[in-house]
């Protein structure tokens, strides 16, 4: 799957406010959730536990908060920036900048791991990691992560 067919534009957030994980999680919720059709507060809950059982956060300032939702049909992705960062429980203990946000339905194990494994690679790639947080608007940042994902 690429993520063109599950990265929502108008869930691109170029400059998140949220200084703490928990203010993270529903503001990006608050810019998916309209497409999912599903009530904020479960969303928001479903990725605090998550959250709470092992971080999402991976290095190079990069986290890939996920988790699966019963009554869902197709997977969702949003994506933030934090121009400040925001402290994540990253492994190397640095803050996390780029915040990509998956939903996936119940029964999606394979999909969401093929999301999932997709997001990891595509973030490999410094220059394209730079080109995010230099990015001046939602379009630019959308627009990078297209051309991103189709040389994968």
């Amino acid at each position: 799957m690429k993520l063109t067919d599950a990265l929502k534009q108008k869930a691109v957030i170029p400059d998140l406010r949220a200084r703490n994980r928990d203010d993270l999680l529903e503001e990006m919720v608050q810019a998916l959730a309209p497409e999912l059709g599903q009530k904020k507060e479960r969303l928001v809950q479903i990725l605090k536990e998550r959250e709470d059982q092992c971080p999402t956060a991976i290095k190079d300032g990069i986290a890939i908060p996920h988790g699966r939702v019963a009554g869902l049909e197709d997977i969702f992705i949003g994506f933030g920036r934090s121009r400040a960062g925001i402290k994540f429980g990253a492994p190397d203990g640095k803050p996390t900048y780029l915040f990509f946000l998956i939903f996936a339905p119940q029964n999606s194990a394979g999909e969401h791991l093929k999301v999932l494994a997709r997001i990891a690679r595509l973030c490999k790639n410094s220059s394209l990691r730079e080109r995010l947080i230099r990015a001046e608007s939602r379009e630019k940042i959308y627009e990078i992560l297209m051309e991103g994902d189709a040389k994968l």
